[in-house]
């Protein structure tokens, strides 16, 4: 089944990616590897959540907050890969940040909702290692922000 079908399947829409909100790029290709930068809960142009974990945040939302991180992930895929998301032979990382209170420790469980989609979305060749990591502050005070190291095809 090819990717565009699996996510009609899911019932997901890729957006046009997000321009960066700073001095860097979206993504870097290096060989066979594409480097996404970290991606925010952005939905619609707009920031979808915000706050801390903990605090003005309820775990279910920074789930679903974590999941946009992921599906904007896939918008950065499909422009590194022109269009074509069977190019991606695998999620190679994820690594994750949550901005939290101290003394939270359910990074693992709110990072899960993008672990989660992209093995939906990508089968086997969606399983990889990752990082859950509680921060202190996220830029724009965002409650998420997650990147990628994925492996690509020609």
């Amino acid at each position: 089944m090819s990717i565009d079908a699996r996510l009609a399947e899911l019932g997901l829409e890729i957006p046009t990616p997000v321009a960066p909100v700073a001095n860097y790029v979206p993504y870097v290709i290096t060989g066979n590897l594409v480097s996404v930068s970290g991606q925010i809960p952005m939905k619609d142009g707009k920031l979808a959540f915000e706050g801390k974990v903990g605090d003005t945040v309820s775990e279910d939302d920074a789930r679903e907050a974590a999941r946009l991180c992921a599906i904007n992930i896939i918008a950065q895929l499909k422009a590194a890969c022109d269009g074509d998301l069977n190019r991606i032979s695998r999620i190679v990382k994820l690594g994750g940040f949550v901005n939290c209170t101290d003394g939270f420790g359910g990074q693992p469980q709110i990072i899960n909702a993008a672990s989660d989609l992209m093995v939906d979305v990508f089968g086997e060749h969606g399983r990889h290692s990752r990082s859950a990591v509680g921060v202190n502050a996220l830029p724009l005070n965002v409650p998420v922000e997650i990147d990628a190291l994925v492996e690509i095809k020609g």
